[in-house]
């Protein structure tokens, strides 16, 4: 009816003016909008969830013993205070603009409005917050396990906007002002929008971004502005000069992660944190008077008193992805020791209302295959683990093997990718390392070109500068505008030059995280993605946009049931078995104690002149002095061990004391020296392990090994506490030969006779003195006008001894030229370095 028996044309219908929302309700489910369009009417879910809302479950809603399913939204939503909370604190006009290049050259602002108005899981989720922080006050913690395509900015904004002027009964201020932080060196400009729209009284949100510093954020939480954004490293700076007396906050965590339990976050709440009132709790515990402390131990107990939670700090944290440390501080603890979120809305509740795509629902994998040999006469010992992973390394980045992936990568893009999304879906290629990506680009640009494709136009990104082969490259350097200016394409314009002129983007631990790009349809992945990173990796795909009806993954590395086993945990509300145990750092500390490297008074006395707020670093390095040069007389094997004691002990004190006020200041002071002592410890520096001269490829076969959809399961996802914190000893050393052979038998198979034609063939060059002084004697450009008749020649002289090993490459269309322009570098290289090495 609304689409097509209301004229949108008519007052009472247009946008913005008189109706604010239009709602489709039967029996089971509701559906709303805020714009009729005809035919084009798009409609939001407005159900609870299978299981209710903030519960685990799916799209619709649960039975209703007393009514309709549908019941909820007369009974609750549709109340008078509900609909004045709606009307006044949640329904607003967005206005985003965006900019069109004209034919003229100039530019064209087109704005485009869009009425928000609550889906019912935001609605029910900051109503639920704000009035348990309105009866319980300040001091709870809460995890909101909210999957993408949430509304998470939304949310967030809603919640700062309703807590930032929340009262108790007594008509008290639950909270004097309300801090965003997120972990993003770069704030979400979206999440700053989104929250300053909502009040546009001056000095109402303060944005601490892009040209303002830690002084502005300083200013703004002592002259107690009601909102703040910030970033979480702008806090220790400045954490000791807040005024936190008599103030409460409330602190709105986005994407909140490890890195919420790292010294910038213990600063937060060193900083904002009710020091003073945990001191007279300690003072009282001891059953001595405040006045009766040392001086110089102010700052000792200041920073034990910033341990755990505090009275006047509550942490709204949001995530979709929480990990074991996250459930721990900011979860709700239950009675049989467990962590859990205090809102969820799930991944597949977003994926079945249709928020965002199911990433796993068309899903490739391939097994690789290939057998080493040892080239060299010697058999040297190498490290087990080191040698096995220099062997891989070397297959990884074996022009053999990148070729044949960069040529499935391009032909899958070219037959499907490149026509989904009305033909404007693009793909990203997820490498292992820098210099992956580096090899990856310069393939895909050589197959690209050798194969007069026009309609595959590729960017890499990667950080900092690398050195490949001599040839010092970096993002900017590689990333050429060929279709405007040449001009080099910086790094902070790439997502937009992505989004605009290309197609296919190759990245290195860069835009795994945060990257928002609807048009991305396809992954390639040649990396190992485990846990939480592959979630978050293979999410980069799940974003909706018009046209959109599906992904694709197509991965080189990973098998189906090792995605499963890391989507699991979080297709549903992911809970902490149970927490990590204080006592253990107890534990960690008696093996540290146990090397006997310093004494109990050294690190005491270390920790008073650190703690007297005079840096004597001559002082500090007296103490640190004598446990360094014990450390330099051990033996290698026992340096390695205590250091990773030592390690493990300062990992687990300071996530113990995110979640617990241990009120210690004996390990508190221990914990300081220890510190201090890891960093004063030389690193130990291990040449890499380079085999390349030392080892060949002698086979090498990819095979398709699963297609299909990953289906995951309606559980609740469970983590258990980490455990085995403490490193490996070292590792025993074995020949060469014997990593070869266990590299091969992991990757082993019946090799057909194609595989061997790469043998063959290579062989049939290396016999041949002309080719191999050609080799020497000219560039690979040069050699590669030769190269193409001879290759040609020698395949057709082996066709002729052998019929049915060559049957493919001589009668298969194209196979031929793919082989041969594959083949190249690889025979090149022998050719050109015959006789210098071991062949």
């Amino acid at each position: 009816q609304w689409m097509y028996d209301r004229d949108p044309r008519e007052i009472c219908f247009q946008f913005n003016k008189r109706i604010l929302a239009y709602f489709c309700v039967d029996q089971t489910e509701v559906w709303m909008t805020t714009k009729l369009d005809e035919k084009d009417t798009y409609f939001l879910p407005f159900n609870q969830g299978s299981n209710g809302a903030g519960n685990n479950g799916g799209k619709g809603n649960p039975a209703n013993p007393d009514g309709y399913p549908t019941a909820y939204l007369w009974e609750k939503v549709f109340r008078k205070d509900s609909m004045m909370d709606i009307l006044q604190k949640f329904i607003h006009l967005q206005v985003k603009e965006d900019k069109k290049l004209l034919a003229n050259g100039s530019e064209q602002i087109i704005k485009k409005k869009t009425l928000i108005f609550p889906r019912y899981h935001q609605l029910d989720s900051v109503t639920k917050l704000v009035a348990d922080a309105k009866e319980n006050g300040s001091g709870k913690n809460y995890l909101i396990q909210h999957s993408a395509g949430s509304g998470k900015s939304n949310s967030i904004a809603w919640l700062a906007y309703r807590l930032s002027s929340l009262h108790d009964n007594d008509d008290n201020k639950v909270f004097d002002s309300v801090i965003v932080v997120t972990d993003r060196k770069v704030l979400d400009s979206q999440l700053q929008n989104t929250i300053y729209q909502f009040d546009h009284v001056p000095g109402t949100v303060v944005k601490i971004d892009k040209g303002k510093t830690s002084k502005d954020l300083l200013e703004a939480i002592n002259d107690g502005k009601k909102i703040i954004i910030t970033t979480l490293q702008k806090f220790p700076r400045i954490y000791t000069e807040i005024n936190s007396v008599n103030k409460k906050f409330a602190v709105i965590v986005d994407e909140a992660h490890s890195s919420q339990t790292g010294a910038s976050a213990s600063k937060l709440k060193e900083g904002l944190g009710n020091i003073e009132e945990v001191l007279e709790e300690y003072a009282r515990n001891e059953l001595a008077e405040e006045n009766n402390r040392i001086e110089d131990d102010d700052l000792l107990m200041n920073e034990l008193a910033s341990h755990g939670d505090h009275s006047n700090m509550s942490f709204f944290a949001f995530t979709a992805t929480p990990k074991d440390k996250t459930l721990q501080i900011f979860g709700t603890k239950y009675p049989d020791g467990s962590y859990r979120p205090y809102h969820v809305y799930s991944m597949q509740q977003a994926i079945e209302e249709g928020f965002i795509l199911d990433v796993l629902k068309n899903y490739m994998t391939y097994d690789m295959y290939y057998k080493i040999v040892k080239s060299a006469a010697e058999d040297p010992e190498v490290k087990t683990s080191k040698g096995m992973k220099a062997i891989a390394r070397y297959e990884s980045l074996h022009p053999h093997n990148l070729s044949q992936k960069a040529a499935i990568m391009i032909e899958h893009f070219l037959n499907t990718t490149r026509y989904k999304i009305g033909g404007k879906a693009k793909a990203m290629v997820v490498t292992s390392s820098r210099l992956h990506a580096v090899r990856y680009l310069k393939e895909f640009r050589k197959y690209i070109k050798d194969h007069n494709i026009t309609d595959v136009d590729v960017l890499v990104a990667f950080s900092g500068d690398l050195n490949d082969d001599g040839e010092i490259v970096s993002e900017e350097k590689l990333n050429i505008d060929y279709k405007g200016n040449n001009e080099h394409i910086k790094e902070n314009q790439l997502p937009k030059r992505f989004n605009e002129s290309y197609n296919v983007l190759i990245v290195a631990e860069k835009y795994q995280t945060g990257f928002d790009e609807p048009l991305l349809h396809t992954m390639f992945v040649d990396k190992p993605l485990y846990g939480v990173k592959a979630v978050q990796t293979l999410s980069r795909l799940n974003r909706t946009c018009p046209g959109k009806t599906d992904t694709f993954v197509l991965d080189f590395v990973n098998t189906a049931d090792e995605i499963r086993d890391s989507f699991q945990p979080y297709y549903q509300a992911t809970n902490l078995t149970e927490g990590v145990d204080p006592n253990n750092v107890y534990a960690i500390y008696k093996r540290v104690e146990a090397y006997r490297l310093f004494s109990e008074d050294e690190a005491l006395e270390f920790a008073k002149v650190y703690y007297s707020g005079k840096e004597d670093m001559s002082k500090l390095n007296f103490y640190l002095y004598p446990a360094r040069k014990k450390y330099m007389d051990m033996k290698k094997e026992d340096q390695r061990e205590f250091k990773s004691i030592l390690q493990a002990f300062i990992r687990s004190y300071g996530f113990v004391v995110q979640v617990a006020r241990m009120m210690d200041k004996d390990i508190q002071s221990k914990y300081i020296f220890c510190k201090y002592l890891n960093k004063t410890l030389p690193k130990e520096h291990e040449t890499v392990i380079d085999l390349d001269d030392k080892i060949e490829l002698e086979y090498y076969r990819l095979e398709k090994k699963f297609e299909g959809s990953i289906e995951l399961t309606s559980e609740e996802g469970e983590l258990n506490p980490p455990k085995g914190m403490i490193g490996k000893k070292e590792e025993e050393k074995e020949p060469l030969s014997v990593l070869v052979d266990k590299i091969n038998q992991r990757y082993k198979t019946n090799f057909t006779n194609m595989d061997k034609v790469m043998e063959q063939i290579t062989q049939d060059f290396l016999d041949d003195e002309e080719m191999v002084n050609l080799a020497k004697h000219n560039d690979p450009e040069s050699f590669r006008k030769v190269y193409n008749d001879e290759f040609q020649r020698k395949a057709f002289k082996r066709y002729q001894q052998n019929t049915d090993m060559f049957e493919k490459m001589m009668s298969e269309p194209g196979y031929m030229e793919d082989f041969m322009t594959s083949m190249f570098k690889f025979i090149y290289d022998k050719l050109k370095n015959k006789g210098e090495k071991d062949d």
